[in-house]
Formats: structure tokens, C-alpha cells, sequence
């Protein structure tokens, strides 16, 4: 069945009432629900030592994170708060990954029309949210302000992938190298949503269902996506080509460590940024004389 097949519609297919049918999927998202503990991963900050080219740089990096819209449908009334810059009617998800392309954490329900920044806020300050011990980051992109936990690129600097492609714009100075390498690892978060969405079709179209319901129904494909990528040796989706519409437009977690609960610039984090970005830029020149 597609995911857009109305109740009634599954009722006339497998010969149930539409409470039935609506019971048990009510009853296997709410299950589904329940591992959020086990299939959502603990990011393992990147070590000292790391010799992968994209990560070796970002040492204590959790991984990245990012928002991205998910068309849903909602009542005539709330359409204006779901609307994005663009028009869709969507709300807006942030995701968080590992290097290993694994959902560390999903929060899905905020308006279309809330910003990147509002949504991580949220985020972080929820019970069971978001934690991020102190001395450990995600990487952000420039949506996001630079500070404690979250490293952001450079505003105002070319940063995007594909402004890299040709050799005749190699960085020319050491904040177009710091966001050039912030890009390249930062995508990671641009595939995890891309496959996502690749993966399950019910996340490319609205459903009919309530919209609370297509919420937790964005994080239960979160964690299914984890278990295939936890116990199939390849996942069959990584490799092959994204197409357009699939690109990115729970139970309490035990607090271990002291972790970050607010969003905001400081000099000192500033500063930092700007001294690992000299030192990958100094770095990279000397290898190329």
C-alpha cells in the first residue's frame, strides 16, 4: 500500500474497519517509539588520532546537524504557521548525526515557519533533548550562531561544495579553507536527510494522517534508518543517486555529563575557530610549496 491510501481506502483492501486498521498502526508507531533509547546512537566524539582527511581537523566533533522541511498537512487554520519562506506547508525537522551517518537525534512538530536556531534552542533545553557535554561540538552551518558546542563556518565566505569544484578556486586565505573543510564534513548531515527521504516515501509527500501523528511518524523512520544501518552489512540505499524530491528541503534520556543548555556567541569560542582555522590553513599551504 502507499502511504498516501486513505483509511477508508485500507478498509476495502484488507476487509477491516478503519478503527482496527487505525488501532494497530497507532499501535506499532507507539512501540517503534519505545526504542528510542536503543536505536538512536551515542556519538563518540572524534579522537586525537583520526586520519580520515575530512574529520582528522575537528577533534571532540560529535557529528553534524541541520534542519529540513517535511511537507505535512494541516488544518486550513494552522497553514500560515507551517508555511515556509517558499510556500510549502511543512514542518520543520532537526536532525543530528554521526560521521557514521546514524541519527543521534530527531525533533519533529515545530512550525515551517520557525527558524533553525528557534527549533535547536528547543532542542537543547528539553528534558529529554539534545545533550552535548562540555569540550565536545557539532558542526553547524551559518544558520546557526558559533558558539559553545556548535562550530559554524564563516558568514559572508564561500562555503558550499560546489563552489569548490574547480581548481582556479582553491581557498584563497584561511577562512575559505576552514569553510571549505567545515563543508565537506558538515555534508554528512545533507546525506543522513537525503537518505531519509530516499528510504521512505511517506516523508516526501503529506499523509492524510493528524499532525501529530506525522511528527512521530518523521521519527520512526529516523530510527528505522538507524537498525538498517546497525545490522545490514551495506545499506542498499547509500550508493545510489539521489533524486531532487529526496534532498532535505520519545522517552527520557539519562543526563551522564554536564552538557550544554544554551545557544549564544562568545569571543573565546570565536577566537578558537579562528586558531584552528590558521593552523589547517597554515598547514595545507606548506604541503603545497
Amino acid at each position: 500500500m502507499k502511504h498516501t491510501t486513505k483509511n477508508r481506502s485500507a478498509q476495502v483492501r484488507f476487509y477491516r474497519p478503519g478503527e482496527t486498521i487505525s488501532r494497530y498502526v497507532h499501535r506499532v508507531l507507539r512501540a517503534l517509539l519505545r526504542l528510542e533509547n536503543v536505536l538512536f546512537v551515542k556519538p563518540t566524539p572524534v579522537p586525537d588520532d583520526c586520519t580520515d582527511s575530512r574529520w582528522r581537523w575537528f577533534k571532540g566533533c560529535l557529528g553534524a546537524l541541520d534542519g529540513t522541511y517535511i511537507e505535512v498537512t494541516v488544518p486550513e487554520s494552522d497553514k500560515l504557521r507551517y508555511r515556509t519562506r517558499k510556500g510549502h506547508i511543512a514542518t520543520n525537522v532537526l536532525g543530528v548525526c554521526t560521521h557514521e551517518l546514524k541519527f543521534v537525534y530527531v525533533l519533529s512538530g515545530w512550525e515551517g515557519s520557525a527558524t533553525d536556531s528557534r527549533v535547536l534552542r528547543d532542542a537543547i533545553t528539553r528534558h529529554n533533548g539534545l545533550k552535548i557535554p562540555f569540550g565536545n561540538y557539532y558542526l553547524a552551518d551559518a544558520g546557526y550562531t558559533n558558539g559553545q558546542g556548535f562550530l559554524a563556518p564563516y558568514r559572508g565566505t564561500r562555503y558550499h561544495l560546489q563552489e569548490w569544484e574547480d581548481f582556479d578556486r582553491a581557498p584563497r586565505n584561511h577562512e575559505e579553507y576552514f569553510n571549505m573543510k567545515h563543508s565537506q564534513a558538515r555534508n554528512i548531515i545533507e546525506r543522513c536527510f537525503g537518505l531519509l527521504k530516499k528510504r521512505w516515501a511517506i516523508l516526501r509527500s503529506p499523509s492524510f494522517y493528524p499532525i501529530r501523528f506525522q511528527g512521530r511518524m518523521i521519527i520512526a523512520c529516523a530510527l528505522l534508518h538507524n537498525f538498517i544501518r546497525m545490522y545490514m552489512d551495506v545499506d542498499p540505499e547509500e550508493y545510489t543517486p539521489i533524486t531532487l524530491d529526496e534532498l532535505p528541503i520519545g522517552e527520557d534520556k539519562p543526563d551522564v555529563l554536564e552538557s550544554i543548555d544554551i545557544v549564544e556567541a562568545s569571543d573565546e569560542w570565536s577566537q578558537w575557530r579562528d586558531d584552528l582555522a590558521g593552523e589547517m590553513f597554515d598547514t595545507w599551504m606548506s604541503r603545497r610549496i
